[in-house]
């Protein structure tokens, strides 16, 4: 995961726990998180991640988990946010605080699974921003969500944070698609 952000945003640290793979167990698994609403795969899968994560000197230190937002229009659609359920599981394990609050998609935005590596990227463009930069000045904020596959979506979170302030980012997925 690191090499496929290196160059396109500051960050600490960045890794996945699994890999996505096409019609492999864990397609079905984070099919079910996202759309089937069995968020309890969100917080188990989450708190691997914790544990994973507490195996690495690179996540010490993390004042905020900040999940990745939905759009209040697909929130309210889906009904709930699978990377807050992520985020929860890996914050048992860190003793860290989520915060949903601190991070929002100000754009609706069309679903990136079709979109190639150019698109996804203006896709995500200028579409989140900071609520409250105050809170997060000088913070190590660890950014979360379940797959990352271009990396469009958290460079892009990754730099409304790092605008907003935060002097530290490190990103952790449950899984990354090759």
């Amino acid at each position: 995961v690191a090499k496929q952000l290196w160059g396109r945003m500051e960050f600490e640290a960045a890794m996945a726990m699994l890999y996505f793979r096409k019609g492999a167990s864990i397609q079905n698994l984070m099919h079910n998180l996202k759309y089937n609403q069995k968020t309890d795969i969100g917080l188990l899968l989450g708190r691997l991640l914790g544990d994973k994560l507490l195996e690495s000197a690179l996540y010490k230190g993390i004042d905020f988990i900040v999940p990745v937002p939905l759009h209040a229009k697909r929130l309210k659609t889906r009904g709930y946010n699978q990377s807050t359920f992520i985020a929860m599981g890996v914050a048992e394990k860190l003793e860290a605080t989520v915060n949903e609050d601190l991070l929002q998609r100000t754009t609706y935005t069309d679903s990136q699974t079709k979109k190639n590596r150019y698109n996804r990227y203006e896709n995500m463009k200028d579409v989140f921003s900071v609520k409250d930069s105050e809170s997060l000045l000088n913070k190590h904020v660890l950014l979360v969500d379940d797959v990352i596959t271009t990396g469009a979506t958290i460079e892009a979170c990754a730099n409304a944070l790092i605008k907003g302030g935060a002097i530290k980012i490190s990103i952790a997925t449950l899984a990354f698609a090759d």
